[in-house]
């Protein structure tokens, strides 16, 4: 079993930043984080191997960068330029292959006012 601990979410003016981090309790091959605003499908926004293959979703491209320490198994999201429309609760998963999600983030809250 692997534990996430997510950090980071809070509110914010649109045009602002934020970085949100997910520590996992052990090595894992793909981590990631998915979205959910309030009457909407959960999205995937960006994820992340070990070796440092990413994907992001349309949605986020140019303004949000996920990186990884693996060294402390730790997944961080740079969100830059942020828009109301990114106010969200943001999950982190980990998955042992790349289409796979086996663990989840108790999700953390960002809110973006206008």
């Amino acid at each position: 079993q692997v534990q996430l601990v997510e950090s980071g979410g809070g509110l914010v003016q649109a045009g602002g930043s934020l970085r949100l981090s997910c520590a996992a309790s052990a090595s894992i091959n793909t981590m990631g984080w998915y979205r959910q605003a309030p009457g909407k499908q959960r999205e995937s926004v960006a994820r992340i191997t070990t070796r440092g293959d990413t994907a992001y979703g349309d949605s986020v491209k140019g303004r949000f960068t996920i990186s990884r320490d693996n060294a402390k198994n730790t997944v961080y999201l740079q969100m830059n330029g942020l828009k109301v429309e990114d106010t969200a609760v943001y999950y982190c998963y980990a998955g042992t292959a790349l289409t796979i999600i086996n663990y989840w983030g108790q999700g953390t809250q960002v809110t973006v006012s206008s």
